[in-house]
């Protein structure tokens, strides 16, 4: 299949930049739990990308797993209803937990993912995104680890997508609404 990446929509945050800022958090990661073991919890499909950047940048002991959850569907609005699709295969109790996200829109799905991996006694559990879309917030959540934050758009490509199309885009762009 012959496809061109054609630029879909106008070019929000560039490859270049999405490097240089997961550097910058990997720093950060590594002051804040110096000599600790961290656990990563990606979050199915749309973290990946940036998780894999994230974690190329921290040098401490790690393990990493993943959980996928829905609150989206097909939809560009949050359902505001959680549901866990894939848990975790880790045991977290007692473990440095960081969330790793690729955007933190209506904060409904990371509030319960916190509270939730809180519930099985995890010693810390820190929050790290991609993208901050604080425009969309309906729940308090705190987020630790920033790396852009973006105005309230339907954003795609690095990992998000619409309908699972644009996540291979190597930028960060939005839909124009028809």
């Amino acid at each position: 299949m012959d496809r061109k990446r054609d630029t879909i929509g106008t070019v929000m945050i560039t490859q270049e930049q999405i490097d240089r800022k997961a550097a910058e958090i990997g720093r950060r990661i590594e002051e804040d739990f110096k000599g600790e073991e961290i656990v990563l919890v990606g979050i199915l499909r749309g973290a990946v990308l940036w998780m894999g950047d994230v974690m190329k940048n921290v040098d401490l002991d790690m393990t990493i797993d993943f959980m996928a959850v829905s609150s989206y569907g097909a939809s560009t609005k949050s359902s505001g209803i959680v549901r866990i699709n894939k848990d975790l295969d880790t045991d977290i109790e007692g473990k440095n937990v960081i969330i790793v996200e690729d955007i933190v829109d209506s904060g409904t799905t990371l509030s319960y993912l916190k509270s939730y991996l809180e519930n099985r006694d995890a010693k810390t559990v820190k929050i790290c995104t991609l993208l901050d879309k604080p425009d969309g917030r309906r729940a308090e959540i705190d987020v630790d680890y920033i790396g852009f934050t973006v105005d309230d758009r339907f954003i795609v490509g690095y990992g998000l997508d619409y309908d699972q199309k644009y996540r291979n885009l190597p930028y960060i762009t939005y839909l124009e609404e028809e």
